[in-house]
């Protein structure tokens, strides 16, 4: 699984960090960052990753498999 954040849609209003605090985070600029240091995230919680996209008033998160 690979969840990414756009960051020219992201508003930074946090609810994604929220949701899936082990996930994302709020960084200084203001944006939702993915919290990880590998662009795989296999052993991440599918469902809160899910949620958290589905939750995103911008749409600025995406998930592949």
């Amino acid at each position: 699984m690979k969840i990414r954040v756009d960051t020219t849609k992201c508003s930074g209003i946090g609810m994604c960090e929220m949701l899936a605090p082990d996930l994302f985070e709020i960084g200084e600029d203001g944006q939702s960052h993915v919290l990880a240091t590998a662009d795989d995230h296999a052993g991440a919680d599918p469902s809160l990753a899910a949620e958290a996209a589905s939750n995103c008033p911008t749409g600025a998160i995406t998930i592949e498999d």
